[in-house]
């Protein structure tokens, strides 16, 4: 696994531009006899003993990459192990969950489980573009629920916020700053900005808490003496599962006077039930769970899932990205110890609900 990592950190990967990287993983998959599937630079395959009749748990992680930062003193393309850490673009968002689920899904793909596996590793997570999960999702069949592979420490996210991004635009009257002329986009800007920084919206998650706002950008104005006629900012809003993103749009709308265009509405917040049998399993293990303040295609996907991986999302998208060979260690161990508790917890429910139809 840690070869194919330093393979797959070798082939530039950015987003839309998978296709060395996705022929990476289909080879892999193909070398070790399993039929794998490839849709754009989406892989995906099945288990041997895949059965209609059975839940169906997907296993998905991304091999895309956000593009290296200036700041890098490293090739970020070249693969290098030092002191028990992996460099290189990627190592650790999210080619060690990739290489981890790999290995867990080749494990288990010759046993007969009381479930379906299907591994998806999938492109375009890093631009939110519209070739990667959300594209493969209708070749994948009923999938029912789904482990979520990213940097969380091996920690289990049963919740996370979504995202929208909001351009708002104040109009003013342009005039000259030494009279009493004009409209001050400026001034009908910073109301607005108060309204984003003070205002709380009255249900609050029981998993992630209060939908939170934030104004990022403001640009307005050309010279000193001169009115502005127009005011742009941009607020970021982290969404819970109280609200539908379209639900919080027509709330802002309604308070402010700015013009206000969401950049898109489908990062949506999801939340998994504590009673979830794949939660229930997790913290059978004892693995810490919590609410994830980050997106991840969990947004884009409708079934139950977690989010968990190795590495640190601190790490992302940082200059010389790295990932612990421990943790990777780690991941093959614990995602393998998941998935074959979950499926003694899932035969054990059967046998207790065929003795209470009986």
């Amino acid at each position: 696994m840690i070869e194919l990592l330093k393979k797959l950190i070798a082939t530039p990967s950015f987003s839309g531009e998978e296709a060395g990287s996705a022929g990476l993983i289909y080879g892999f998959l193909h070398t070790r006899g399993i039929v794998a599937h490839r849709f754009l630079n989406n892989v995906w395959a099945t288990n041997k003993y895949y059965s209609p009749g059975k839940p169906v748990l997907l296993l998905n992680s991304h091999h895309d990459t956000v593009k290296p930062s200036p700041a890098y003193s490293i090739n970020p393309f070249e693969p290098k192990i030092e002191n028990g850490k992996l460099y290189g673009l990627g190592s650790n968002d999210a080619g060690g969950s990739v290489v981890s689920l790999l290995s867990a899904f080749c494990d288990l793909y010759g046993k007969q489980l009381p479930y379906n596996l299907v591994i998806a590793v999938t492109a375009e997570e890093e631009a939110i573009c519209r070739n990667g999960i959300s594209a493969l999702w209708p070749h994948l069949g009923k999938i029912d629920f789904a482990l979520v592979g990213e940097p969380t420490r091996m920690q289990a996210a049963i919740a996370e916020r979504g995202l929208i991004v909001l351009d708002c635009v104040a109009e003013g009257v342009p005039g000259h700053a030494a009279r009493d002329g004009g409209k001050n986009a400026l001034y009908e800007a910073i109301d607005d900005i108060l309204w984003f920084k003070n205002y709380r919206f009255p249900k609050v998650s029981k998993l992630a808490g209060e939908v939170k706002m934030t104004v990022t950008v403001i640009h307005s104005g050309t010279q000193h003496n001169v009115i502005p006629s127009k005011c742009e900012f941009v607020a970021d809003i982290r969404s819970t599962d109280c609200y539908s993103n379209e639900e919080i749009v027509e709330i802002i709308k309604s308070h402010v006077k700015s013009r206000v265009t969401p950049r898109s509405l489908h990062l949506k917040a999801s939340a998994i039930s504590e009673d979830h049998i794949l939660v229930k399993t997790v913290k059978s293990m004892g693995i810490p769970c919590y609410i994830s303040p980050t997106t991840s295609d969990i947004s884009r996907i409708d079934v139950p899932a977690i989010k968990i991986g190795p590495g640190d999302s601190v790490r992302s998208h940082t200059a010389d990205e790295f990932i612990h060979i421990e943790e990777i260690e780690t991941a093959v161990k614990t995602y393998g110890e998941i998935l074959e508790k979950l499926a003694d917890m899932m035969s054990i429910e059967e046998i207790t609900k065929e003795k209470v139809l009986l």
